[in-house]
């Protein structure tokens, strides 16, 4: 719409020129009153500020889903490795990917494009999708710091069975959803008063500006339910994962301390001998202790500034200008290092675990592997219908050769069982990887 029109049919007069700023505040004459509009560009950044935003956001979109698929397929393929700890990590790697799929690119292109983009029910659902995979993935890091604390720091009770885990799966999602329903039902999309875009910096044709927002009844619901959500998604799984990996590493430092002091009785007797073996064993269990460490530091530190963010957007009664710099240069930052916490998750365990190093490479190995397979037998020549034929039956008549030499020497049929049982031990060696390295 041209704004000059909007204005003349209204009786408004514009003060000023709108044709050499990207974001104006422009003055107004209506019916006596002065009211303050303000123009601004579709776009908010330049094209080197929006290409690093999308290379940044892309980056952690790739890794968080081929990780966390990699993690999903292993499980899923493998009954045997369906354990309690097991089913938690699927758990997680699969809230995470809802955290890849549907808050990565709508956050990217929100933090990108002035206003709202999508329509009303876009609002809705992706604001409460992400809510609900945000929540599930905490609670999920909290379910299994509580059972590694378990059954490490009490080992003489019964560990958790799969039903359990199940059951606490379903707990899971449940409260992350009725977590995320005051947010659902309060989102909506409406046009900010006064305020409009403009496209290709032509400030004779403007847009309306739209937001999606909580639409509470009473306006200070907004900042009780953010005041609830801090304290239920990041200050209470906060606390507990402190205290469960807390607690895991000074039962596990203590047994270092045991396993590094032989008793005096056997210090020359067959145990003394075998001093050498506790202290690898003492080693194991410290990357364990530094692997639960930075868990736990990369949890906080991920979430600690958007959750800062958010409660000063609230509670400190920043200006207008504050807040524009908020959201156009803070805010997909600390959105970015949120997101950034989905995508290391599959990483951590594989770095401290050489185990499930090695079964992440031989996972990698053999899709290379039939993936070559695959590009040598697409590039064999296609033969004719007579040809094959005519080919066919010479393969056949060599076959039944061999056959019958095989019968009456048995050198061959010694070599093939010996090739099938190289392969048999290949693939045997790759299942064997692959469950070793979540069996920790």
């Amino acid at each position: 719409m041209e704004i000059q029109d909007n204005m003349a049919n209204e009786g408004m007069e514009l003060e000023g020129s709108a044709t050499t700023a990207a974001v104006m505040n422009t003055s107004l004459y209506y019916s006596g009153n002065i009211t303050r509009i303000t123009l601004s560009t579709y776009y908010q950044h330049s094209l080197y500020v929006a290409s690093s935003y999308i290379i940044a956001y892309f980056l952690i979109f790739l890794l968080c889903i081929v990780g966390n698929t990699l993690v999903c397929l292993i499980v899923a393929e493998n009954r045997r490795m369906r354990t309690v700890t097991n089913l938690f990590i699927l758990n997680l790697a699969i809230s995470d990917l809802l955290v890849g799929i549907f808050c990565i690119p709508t956050t990217l292109v929100d933090n990108l494009i002035t206003g709202w983009p999508f329509s009303n029910t876009v609002c809705k659902m992706s604001g409460f999708v992400q809510g609900v995979s945000v929540s599930a993935s905490v609670f999920t890091l909290v379910a299994i710091a509580v059972e590694r604390f378990r059954v490490i720091v009490y080992p003489l009770q019964p560990k958790p069975t799969v039903f359990v885990a199940k059951a606490a799966i379903l707990l899971i999602w449940v409260l992350a959803v009725l977590i995320m329903c005051p947010a659902a039902s309060a989102l909506t999309v409406d046009t900010v008063p006064f305020h409009y875009m403009v496209y290709n910096d032509d400030f004779n044709h403007t847009f309306p500006l739209y937001t999606c927002y909580e639409n509470f009844t009473n306006p200070r619901m907004s900042k009780v339910y953010t005041a609830v959500l801090l304290v239920l998604i990041y200050l209470v799984p906060l606390s507990v994962i402190t205290v469960m990996y807390s607690s895991i590493s000074v039962k596990l430092s203590s047994s270092v301390v045991a396993n590094r002091v032989p008793p005096l009785d056997n210090a020359t007797g067959p145990v003394g001998g075998r001093r050498g073996g506790p202290p690898t064993i003492s080693q194991k269990k410290i990357r364990v202790i530094k692997m639960l460490i930075v868990v736990a530091l990369l949890f906080i530190l991920s979430w600690l500034p958007l959750w800062t963010l958010m409660m000063m957007t609230d509670y400190a009664g920043l200006d207008r200008d504050q807040l524009d710099l908020l959201t156009s240069y803070i805010f997909p930052f600390a959105h970015w290092l949120a997101f950034s916490n989905s995508s290391v998750n599959p990483i951590i365990y594989g770095y401290y675990n050489e185990n499930f190093k090695r079964g992440f490479q031989a996972v990698c190995k053999s899709w290379r592997r039939m993936a070559g397979e695959a590009m040598r037998n697409h590039n064999q020549p296609v033969l004719g219908l007579r040809n094959r034929v005519h080919n066919d039956s010479k393969l056949n008549d060599i076959a039944n050769a061999n056959a019958n030499k095989s019968a009456r020497v048995g050198s061959v049929v010694v070599h093939r069982e010996r090739t099938h049982g190289e392969e048999s031990i290949r693939v045997s060696a790759l299942a064997s990887a692959v469950y070793q390295a979540w069996d920790n």
